[in-house]
């Protein structure tokens, strides 16, 4: 077994994962997840602007996992069937920066909206963007976890780029979506 996970970590090193956690998220591990980050990249990373931005992103990325997770409905369900929430996450160092790598159950009737704000998200230059995320913060329209789609806009202002998402059925009323957040140094 000790080989097994000393192969694991030789690996994980290899390909440069700074973090790697699946499970349901808190607060006070949203915390402690968000301080081993800023260690980590504090230690690898020499520019305090680009160490900012991982962070923001990740941060960013953290709390949507905390607050758009959801616990799927499953069909004929067992309730001791029920999947618990969770998310996925993993932030691997790259040759050109970082990739924050994010997974979440949400409801299947969600995907077409959310795919909608982030191609739109996608669409736009870094002034449009700016211009995207006031007009947005000045609609004062939220959803019903608070955040009017403010929270993938400024992913993509901090990160620089543009986002990769993917949605996976799992069943006809939930999907699986995951965001993967290229920040360059």
């Amino acid at each position: 077994m000790l080989n097994r996970i000393h192969d694991l970590y030789d690996e994980l090193e290899r390909e440069r994962v700074m973090l790697s956690f699946k499970g349901a998220l808190t607060p006070e591990l949203v915390t402690a997840l968000l301080g081993a980050v800023e260690r980590k990249v504090g230690s690898l990373e020499p520019d305090p602007r680009t160490r900012k931005r991982v962070f923001n992103v990740v941060m960013e990325c953290l709390q949507n996992l905390y607050h758009h997770n959801a616990e799927p409905k499953l069909e004929n369900s067992d309730p001791g069937a029920a999947i618990e929430p969770h998310g996925v996450v993993m932030i691997v160092h790259t040759e050109k920066g970082y990739s924050v790598l994010t997974g979440n159950f949400m409801d299947g009737a969600e995907v077409e909206r959310l795919k909608t704000h982030l191609d739109r998200i996608n669409s736009l230059q870094v002034e449009e963007l700016r211009e995207f995320y006031r007009a947005t913060l000045a609609d004062g329209k939220y959803g019903r976890n608070g955040g009017g789609g403010l929270g993938m806009i400024d992913i993509a202002r901090k990160s620089g780029g543009k986002l990769e998402y993917g949605f996976v059925a799992y069943d006809k009323d939930n999907a699986f979506f995951s965001l993967n957040v290229n920040v360059t140094s």
